[in-house]
């Protein structure tokens, strides 16, 4: 008796309510191994692969690419041995999920003594042993008069399964007139390059060469936002294509002022504008501003380029000053449940990056433990699985602090948007050289502009105040950041 178990859309995080079947791996009837990867799933944050738990084959799809499901839904129904069509309803049934009516052969009319037709006396076939069949598909092979020889077996190993058998029992369905069109995306001429399963489809359903793109996932890896700039690239604009193709998500309106775009919000901007939308109307913001002098940590910054031909950035040094600074002042290391405030002893500072789909926020953990190098290191790696939309749950969800950099786009100063249920947020703009008063002289240096954002219900002013000026005085005195 086959074993069946159900694969269920997971849920990742406590905020996943719904996630898309971005593809299949494998395919009904396929046997694999644990470990293999299963499907591709993405959801307002991230796309994962779904590895399998055990060895076992696909005996049905229930969810087909593309399609949107709760989580919970029943995916697909895996099997370990040969399972029938019957067996797999049977078990259907009993998760309460609708079973399709399958069309079966109609009974032979019953017959009687005066027009009983002669009976079939032809030998019944013979199985050779050695032959790779199930039981049950040997017996139906036989019974059926069917030499199973003649069937490709889709179990393990090449074995005839009596999937196998019924179908070559029932024949190919007739879908119409015409040739019919293999319409699956072979990606088998990727497979020396080290790319994600979806970006080697897309490059396949493209046309784009993937020899020529340049990976900037996790250890140089292409992924699927690598092979949608190629697209962007080589693809003509719609206007000079002969036959444009209908843009999915989007739609062009008329409008008296000319032509505009409407576009659908994508599953991650909808949970962004939620996010938003609950902090701004639901938390009580107020903003503390400082500038820092850098020409120190710039100095230090120079003298280790110089000293290893390389360097953290700016941003990995004040993540190092705004970890040690929450640990001085835990009253801002917060997070507001309703009516209660949870302090951290781990500095957990979400970073703000920038994705196609939107800005997401990784999380570098018990970042006052780890030195420079190893926040360079670490948040560089979770900056490039965010940009793919490979972080796992656990690498986004939480976090104590935020901190959203916006001086590599020339931006002077600015106010974030807490994250909740953080309880504030650092906002930093360029390295700016700027002239000030000193002690009634004018001082010539490289400066930054620091916001903070804090939820009054949790963090005072003067809270605020203190835990901004000792992260100036970090900035301004880096050498305690390498200490």
């Amino acid at each position: 008796m086959p074993q069946l178990r159900a694969l269920t859309m997971p849920k990742w995080g406590i905020e996943m309510t719904e996630g898309t079947l971005a593809g299949w791996s494998v395919q009904p009837g396929q046997s694999f191994a644990k470990g293999d990867v299963l499907a591709l799933i993405e959801t307002d944050k991230i796309t994962n692969e779904v590895d399998a738990e055990f060895p076992a084959t696909l005996a049905r799809v229930l969810v087909e690419e593309g399609e949107t499901v709760s989580v919970g839904t029943m995916l697909a129904v895996f099997s370990e041995g040969d399972a029938s069509a019957d067996e797999v309803d049977a078990f259907l049934s009993g998760q309460g999920v609708t079973v399709a009516p399958r069309s079966i052969e109609a009974p032979a009319p019953a017959t009687t003594s005066t027009d009983a037709a002669p009976a079939n006396t032809a030998p019944r076939i013979t199985v050779p042993a050695d032959l790779a069949i199930s039981p049950a598909a040997r017996e139906r092979a036989m019974d059926r008069n069917l030499d199973p020889a003649t069937i490709a077996g889709s179990g393990r190993n090449g074995r005839v399964t009596l999937q196998d058998v019924d179908q070559a029992l029932t024949g190919p369905a007739s879908i119409g007139t015409g040739d019919s069109v293999d319409i699956t995306v072979k990606t088998g001429q990727y497979d020396h390059v080290y790319a994600s399963p979806l970006a080697k489809r897309l490059a396949v359903t493209h046309g784009i060469e993937l020899g020529n793109v340049k990976g900037t996932g996790a250890r140089g890896r292409i992924c699927k936002a690598d092979v949608l700039e190629r697209v962007a690239i080589s693809e003509p604009p719609a206007a000079e294509q002969e036959s444009p193709a209908p843009r999915p998500q989007a739609a062009v309106a008329s409008s008296a002022d000319g032509d505009r775009e409407v576009v659908p919000m994508s599953a991650m901007r909808k949970a962004i504008a939620r996010q938003l939308t609950l902090s701004k109307s639901t938390i009580p913001h107020f903003y503390l501003r400082n500038a820092a002098r850098v020409d120190a940590l710039m100095a230090m910054r120079e003298a280790a380029k110089r000293a290893t031909g390389a360097a953290p950035s700016v941003n990995d040094y004040l993540l190092r000053a705004v970890a040690l600074a929450l640990q001085s002042h835990r009253d801002v290391n917060v997070q507001v449940h309703g009516d209660e405030i949870h302090r951290f002893a781990d500095s957990d500072i979400a970073i703000a990056v920038a994705t196609d789909k939107g800005l997401i926020t990784p999380i570098l953990r018990a970042a006052q433990t780890k030195s420079v190098a190893a926040i360079a290191a670490e948040s560089k790696a979770l900056a490039a699985r965010a940009r793919e939309g490979r972080l796992t749950a656990d690498e986004f969800r939480g976090g104590s602090f935020s901190l959203s950099n916006l001086g590599m786009f020339g931006i002077a100063q600015f106010d974030a948007i807490i994250n909740p249920p953080q309880g504030a947020i650092l906002a930093v703009g360029a390295v700016q050289n700027e002239t000030f008063h000193v002690d009634h002289a004018l001082v010539h240096a490289k400066r930054i502009h620091l916001s903070l954002s804090c939820d009054h219900r949790a963090i005072d002013g003067a809270v605020g105040a203190r835990f901004l000026a000792e992260l100036t005085r970090l900035i301004e005195s880096p050498a305690e950041l390498t200490a």
